[in-house]
């Protein structure tokens, strides 16, 4: 028992990872309908300008507040200057863009940083909760700062007006041009929220995982995993998914098949998913007229 309480932890600290990145990935396929292949990368890239700004001597909270602005202001930079040229280009040609920018931050940070792996800080510390010998503090942290993060995604998308007329613009584009909002600043705005939740699941991975250029490869295909069990066009939905599918593999891998498939488990969970609910738990099934 002790040993299933310990695995059920250790998945829902994953799950909490999962969620983020699978969050980032809803957010631009709502209002886009394309999924960003290059957010692992994006995130990685983040990652290690926390840790360049950390072993200047910041703070780590300070490193990590900055680093979610710049990744912020990277996303937005990302959809106005190279996206937007292509918002009428074909899905294909979307699609190649994407997997060169992952190409791209993946070639950076190994040019710049080295394939070396380095460790990164945590700023929790390296102790059991209560001395149970079950919890970490750690883990408990990781789990703590994302359903903080969402909690503020959460009101900020329901309780502010920027926030309203994100979901009005990525939920019908047509009605909203028509109610004054500028759709294509809404969209960037999304590309940087992601960007910025991207950065939050690098820093939460990163002491756990180590850093290198390659960290978010896996960690990418288990949130896409999520999102498409939660559905890939519900934030909440995502975001639940992303636990499911990090207590999944945790616990199946330990019991089941070993850890050395725990990967080939999240492609089966995207094969039955698609297979079985393409809409997902929560996700619903959208009919065009064409």
């Amino acid at each position: 028992m002790e040993f299933f309480v310990q695995q059920l932890v250790a998945g829902l600290t994953s799950g909490s990872i999962y969620a983020c990145v699978a969050l980032g990935l809803v957010m631009i396929y709502v209002s886009t309908d394309h999924i960003n292949f290059a957010q692992g990368e994006m995130a990685m890239f983040a990652t290690y300008i926390a840790w360049a700004m950390i072993n200047a001597g910041l703070p780590y909270w300070v490193a990590f507040g900055a680093t979610i602005l710049i990744a912020f202001a990277g996303g937005l930079f990302i959809q106005r200057v190279i996206l937007k040229p292509l918002e009428a280009a074909p899905v294909l040609s979307l699609v190649v863009c994407f997997i060169a920018l992952l190409s791209i931050f993946n070639a950076l940070a190994g040019m710049i940083w080295s394939y070396t792996i380095k460790q990164f800080p945590t700023p929790f510390p390296a102790r059991d909760l209560f001395g149970s010998g079950l919890v970490s503090v750690q883990q408990i942290g990781v789990v703590g700062v994302t359903l903080l993060m969402l909690g503020l995604l959460t009101v900020f998308f329901h309780y502010t007006t920027l926030g309203l007329a994100m979901r009005a613009a990525a939920q019908n584009a047509a009605s909203a041009r028509m109610m004054g909002i500028r759709v294509s600043w809404m969209l960037a705005l999304g590309w940087g929220l992601a960007a910025a939740i991207g950065a939050v699941a690098g820093m939460l991975v990163a002491p756990i995982v180590f850093l290198d250029p390659n960290m978010m490869t896996g960690i990418l295909v288990y949130g896409f995993a999520g999102a498409l069990v939660g559905g890939i066009g519900s934030p909440f939905g995502a975001v639940i998914g992303g636990f499911i599918v990090g207590v999944l593999e945790n616990l199946v891998g330990s019991y089941i098949i070993g850890n050395e498939l725990k990967l080939t488990f999240a492609l089966v969970i995207v094969v039955g998913v698609l297979l079985v609910k393409p809409a997902g738990l929560f996700g619903r099934v959208v009919v065009r007229r064409v």
